[in-house]
Parts: C-alpha cells; structure tokens; sequence
C-alpha cells in the first residue's frame, strides 16, 4: 500500500451527512481553515478524549478562522449520541461506506487479540483557506495532538 500525501495539494473534496442533518462537502468551507480529522470510533476512549481536546480548543480555533470536522464510519445516531454526552460543538461526519476515509487512505489493518479487522487509522488533515492541505497528521497519538494542531493552523 503506499503511502498517500496530501501535503501541498488541494484536499480531495468529498459530501457527507453531517450531525447537524444537513450535507457537508469540503469546498462550502474555502475561506475557512478545516481541521478534518479521522476517528476510529464514537464514546471510545481515544476518541473521546480527542474530541474534548477540540472542543476545549474550540474558542481558539475559531479565533484562527478554523472549524473542526469529524468523521468516522459511525452511524448519525451514533454521533448524535456522542455529541450529545459530551456537549461536542463541531459537525461529526458520517462516512458508513468509507468511501472518505479510502480517498483520503486512513482505512488500515488492525489486530485486536488475534482478529484482523479493517478500521480507521486516527489521522488530520488541516486544509488552508484555499482548499489546500497544510499539514498532515497520521497515526495520531491523541495527547499533545492538540496543539500540533494548533501549531499547523497557527
């Protein structure tokens, strides 16, 4: 498999049902920074404990005109759920036939007590104003992540 970089290059665009109801697609956000991260999945804690370190930075982000969306193959049920215990401000994306998160390459092999299974590998994409990827995170560790992320869209 090898190894995609979006660096310097435009951000594949995409439409996804978002949590909010309505339909999302990467070019209605040009003139905006978007932090696009890819999570494993909803109330786990990993993610979880990514999704409060947004939230909690979600004032600074918006202060550097950036919006944070998260995707995962969730169902909107589910992200609904999930924003809902821990009060997220951001638009969780449904991406159930990962159609997304294959454009984007973060679907990976994983073994979980001797079961392979394929899932999403935690990455972030922060995408300029102009569509284009400024930075790329793969392999996410979550502590710290934050404020690379703050430190890209900086």
């Amino acid at each position: 498999m090898e190894k995609l970089n979006f660096e310097g290059q435009i951000a594949p665009d995409f439409t996804l049902s978002g949590s909010d109801g309505k339909e999302h697609s990467l070019k209605d956000y040009r003139g905006k920074k978007v932090i696009l991260y890819f999570y494993p999945k909803d109330n786990t804690p990993g993610c979880t404990n990514e999704a409060i370190a947004f939230k909690e930075n979600t004032e600074n982000l918006s202060g550097l005109n950036a919006v944070v969306l998260g995707v995962s193959r969730d169902s909107l049920a589910s992200h609904e759920k999930f924003i809902n215990k821990f009060g997220l401000p951001f638009v969780l994306l449904s991406d159930a036939e990962s159609q997304v998160c294959e454009l984007y390459g973060v679907l990976k092999e994983k073994n979980m007590f001797g079961k392979k299974s394929i899932g999403i590998e935690r990455s972030t994409f922060v995408i300029d104003e102009e569509g284009k990827v400024i930075k790329e995170f793969r392999k996410v560790k979550v502590d710290g992540h934050i404020n690379e992320v703050l430190e890209a869209v900086k």
